[in-house]
């Protein structure tokens, strides 16, 4: 037998093993309760470093996500349309800097203590300054007006406050502390935490004094494995949802299907807009990029690759084109979006734009500047790495020459403004994936990854500031698809100024046990456990 033959099986007995061993001392196994649900969480979510503190990241920001211990006072419904949960209502203001929430009277932490609106106003306060992954700088103060009613009170304007609104889980004002609640969290959500083994595994159980829909899963077993072992759990049978890694969207599994939801992962590669004249970052690192400062460049790549290809060979099917990266939202406009795989219609652009190869070499020039530049990706992700090689491939069909660069964040981030980078943008929220990917920038600092590009258009600036301004969260959404698409020349999406070459949406993938009910599937990107109190466990 050849030595790596050898390896290969001895590193699958090991994983098998830790499997084994893991499943023995922490009890992260099915047993033999039909009311007991085990489940990995890995990617978006994985094991919160400082606990399940929604005011530290525990949730915040990934797309309709479920606490589980935390209730929030919006909620989404299956097609994405933000709904009550502990609100019962809310107005602004006329001038946009008060928004005034009224929540229900009926709810009861864990402990037993009512939920009053003074809890929501501490909540909110405590986020301005915590370490929480939402921009909470607008926020001026929160004021509990009375014990249902809570007063938001902006520094100005901002319509995508309710974003802010339906993401953040309400904490107790009495007792809390930085530093523990993590550990010991208390909440009025629909399970309580029991057990936390770091590095391991959490288990929750039902909090009786959850107001909503009563769970049929009494007990939440979730698991922390990495990435690249999570599937040995399903082929051992000791979990009942299993997230599919990106090496493992293939495999088949006995007794397990796969649930697939709509991918909240939009995948795409920035194009710096500027040229290069010299200008420098923070860090002293330059900006801008003679060659994708080209429109002909931006324009043939985003009419002249396959996204469906794409979507097909390097997702195993387990994506959709997306040309704008907001194609999935309220807020996308066809308008902007484009027909790609049009080979001889890229060649066209590029023709016209000055760029023919001269010399035979493959690749096109443009006043002796080659049509090439290098492509950065994160060479831990190998997603990311196969999708740069496809790219690469279908440009080169072009004409246009794409270095890889696979490295680390601290390289990419010194270069993002310079080179094309692979990027993905998961939020809902508009303020994240269009607001501040394309509005345009006064300081090109390391530490700002959005319009890592440096798209700038001073008529979609106007317009972005208005869909920030407005207190009608409809006409927001409209203002918001402006901006993409103004005119042909005005406009962050492909079918006008191309800021980047946004490819495809990268669903989630779960095996699921075939004897567990999801509910009812959603019919616009959520986490999968956003509807809990709807599973159950069937007859196969």
């Amino acid at each position: 037998m050849q030595k790596k033959y050898k390896y290969a099986i001895v590193a699958v007995i090991a994983v098998v093993v830790i499997v084994a061993i893991a499943a023995s001392l922490f009890g992260g196994v099915k047993d033999n309760d039909p009311t007991h649900l085990v489940v990995t969480s890995i990617n978006h979510a994985g094991e919160p470093e400082a606990g399940f503190n929604p005011l530290t990241g525990w949730g915040c920001g990934h797309i309709n996500f479920n606490p589980l211990i935390q209730s929030t006072l919006f909620n989404s419904d299956k097609d994405g349309n933000i709904k009550n949960d502990l609100a019962t209502g809310y107005n602004i203001s006329s001038d946009g800097l008060k928004w005034t929430v009224d929540i229900r009277d009926d709810v009861k932490f864990s402990n037993n203590d009512s939920l009053k609106a003074s809890d929501v106003a501490f909540t909110f306060n405590e986020a301005r300054t915590s370490n929480s992954e939402l921009d909470m700088s607008n926020l001026d103060h929160a004021t509990a007006l009375n014990d249902t009613t809570v007063e938001f009170t902006l520094k100005k304007p901002q319509s995508t406050f309710i974003y802010s609104l339906r993401y953040i889980g309400i904490v107790p004002e009495k007792g809390y502390n930085n530093e523990t609640y993590g550990k010991n969290p208390i909440g009025t959500g629909p399970y309580k935490l029991k057990q936390w083994d770091k590095g391991q595994q959490a288990i929750f159980v039902e909090n009786e004094n959850y107001y909503g829909q009563k769970p049929y899963f009494k007990q939440i077993t979730m698991l922390f494995p990495e990435e690249d072992n999570a599937i040995e759990y399903a082929k051992s049978k000791q979990a009942d949802v299993v997230q599919a890694s990106f090496m493992n969207l293939d495999q088949k599994i006995d007794g397990y299907h796969m649930v697939e939801y709509k991918g909240s992962r939009a995948q795409g590669i920035s194009l710096p807009f500027l040229n290069d004249t010299g200008e420098k970052t923070d860090q002293g690192n330059p900006v801008g990029n003679n060659v994708t400062a080209d429109p002909a460049i931006r324009e043939a790549l985003n009419i002249g690759i396959n996204r469906e290809e794409i979507a097909n060979t390097v997702y195993q099917g387990h994506a959709t084109p997306d040309s704008t990266g907001i194609d999935l939202r309220a807020y996308s406009n066809d308008a902007a979006k484009v027909k790609d795989n049009q080979v001889d219609e890229a060649k066209k652009v590029l023709d016209e734009g000055g760029w023919v190869d001269s010399d035979g070499d493959g690749i096109r020039e443009k006043n002796g500047l080659k049509a090439s530049f290098k492509l950065y990706y994160s060479a831990k992700n190998m997603d990311r790495q196969s999708l740069a090689t496809v790219v690469k491939e279908q440009a080169k069909n072009l004409g246009i020459e794409v270095e890889l660069e696979g490295t680390d964040w601290d390289t990419i981030y010194k270069n993002m403004y310079n080179s094309p980078v692979v990027f993905q943008q998961s939020s809902e929220d508009p303020y994240k994936t269009v607001y501040q990917q394309y509005h345009s920038k006064e300081n090109y600092t390391e530490d700002n990854y959005m319009n890592p590009g440096a798209y700038s258009n001073s008529e979609v600036d106007s317009v972005l500031d208005q869909a920030m301004t407005t207190t009608d969260l409809n006409a927001s959404n409209d203002l918001w698809a402006k901006a993409a698409y103004i005119d042909s020349n005005n406009g962050f999406g492909p079918a006008a100024e191309a800021s980047w070459l946004w490819i495809v949406d990268y669903n989630h993938c779960y095996f699921v046990g075939d004897d567990i009910d999801m509910g009812t599937p959603p019919t616009m990107p959520q986490d999968y456990l956003q509807n809990i109190c709807e599973w159950k466990r069937v007859d196969k």
